[in-house]
């Protein structure tokens, strides 16, 4: 409102003033005498606070949340960021989802028979408490492609990252994934990305899981050698085993996308505990994480957990191998070079008596490794009780 129009309406309701001519005043002023006398019935009522426009916001608004339910979501959300987990309104929406269920947490605030809040209305709520960070929107993508596996172990994910303990040492975290399912597979402590303990890393993960069809990777010496001439050992068990090695473009980071964003997942949430002060330690949080990350519902997997999508299947196997999971054995040379599996003893020879072996087994068809080098394969003869060496 212009203060001329105010002006005059003043003057024209103020005790003692002369009388106004409203029309030439109206002229003047180039508004209408209906709108003159809308300003003078306002003035009346409410003061020099009339001149001012009233609130366009409903005197109700029924879908909008209670205060009290916007604290909950928010209670959820701050406690999701305090452990280290994710705490965007997805997250916060399954957190609330399963609160429900089991009647704990926050959930007490939250009426029964009321809904769940949409995904934009959970955001709206976090924008208004000044919890969203603004960011500069990006620009968009001439396209997107994006690649995802349909079986379960048809292609793990391995990679690692440096994690500095309590006394200023750095040592590494190595991380295997599966491709379809999100699985931590494996988050082992060790002391460097050595090419021992990427394959003794691979090792648990096959006791666990199976054998892969194929395995990602970065270019790393402990992973792969291919792009320098050459085959690390790592390289060389996985062909052995019938597991196909695939690295990923040099500077290129994108292809291991899954693992790149699950080892941002792994340092938030250790960035909310107390340094580890030894391998020890940080195993023992490692191991706390993964059992809490694989069963922990995933928006990205249907609100499936990890460990549920993997259960789901279906079940990839090695090409030319039988359609059956690969088990892994531990075991020791015995003194007459002989390893025992099934109720069969495989010969290995006398030279490598008292050393450890990792014995591969899919089906009939088994591989033995002893101290890291492929010793022996052979197809199981259910007929005989001991499997000799060939001849």
């Amino acid at each position: 409102m212009e203060a001329a129009v105010a002006a005059a309406v003043a003057r024209y309701v103020a005790r003692g003033a002369p009388k106004m001519n409203v029309s030439a005043a109206c002229r003047d002023l180039k508004i209408s005498r209906k709108t003159f006398y809308k300003y003078v019935a306002r003035f009346q009522a409410h003061g020099v606070a009339g001149f001012f426009p009233d609130s366009r916001r409903p005197r109700s608004s029924p879908t909008r949340l209670p205060a009290q339910l916007e604290d909950v979501l928010i209670a959820i959300r701050k406690q999701e960021a305090e452990e280290g987990w994710d705490y965007g309104a997805d997250a916060v929406l399954m957190r609330l989802e399963e609160q429900i269920a089991a009647a704990t947490g926050p959930r007490s605030e939250w009426p029964a028979d009321r809904a769940l809040p949409a995904r934009s209305t959970v955001n709206k709520v976090f924008d208004e408490r000044g919890q969203l960070q603004k960011v500069p929107q990006r620009k968009p993508r001439r396209r997107s492609r994006r690649f995802e596996r349909d079986k379960v172990n048809e292609l793990w994910q391995f990679d690692g990252f440096d994690y500095l303990l309590a006394g200023g040492h750095k040592c590494a975290v190595l991380q295997l994934s599966d491709d379809c399912s999100r699985v931590d597979l494996v988050l082992q402590a060790a002391v460097s990305e050595n090419g021992r303990d990427v394959w003794d890393t691979f090792c648990v993960a096959v006791e666990r899981y199976g054998l892969p069809v194929s395995l990602l990777s970065d270019n790393g010496t402990a992973f792969s050698g291919r792009r320098r001439g050459w085959l690390v050992a790592f390289e060389r068990h996985l062909i052995d085993l019938g597991v196909e090695p695939i690295t990923s473009s040099i500077a290129h980071p994108q292809t291991s996308g899954k693992n790149e964003r699950a080892h941002q997942r792994v340092q938030k949430w250790l960035a909310r505990r107390p340094a580890a002060r030894d391998l020890a330690e940080l195993q023992a949080l490692l191991d706390q994480y993964r059992e809490r990350y694989n069963n922990r519902r995933n928006m990205v997997l249907g609100k499936l957990t990890p460990h549920q999508r993997y259960d789901l299947g279906p079940l990839a196997t090695v090409p030319d191998l039988p359609p059956a999971i690969t088990t892994l054995t531990r075991h020791v040379v015995s003194t007459t070079g002989s390893i025992g599996l099934d109720g069969r003893l495989i010969g290995l020879g006398r030279r490598h008596a008292s050393q450890p072996a990792l014995a591969f087994r899919t089906g009939a068809f088994v591989a033995v490794f002893v101290n890291d080098e492929l010793i022996r394969t052979l197809v199981l003869d259910y007929t005989r009780h001991y499997q000799p060496q060939s001849r």
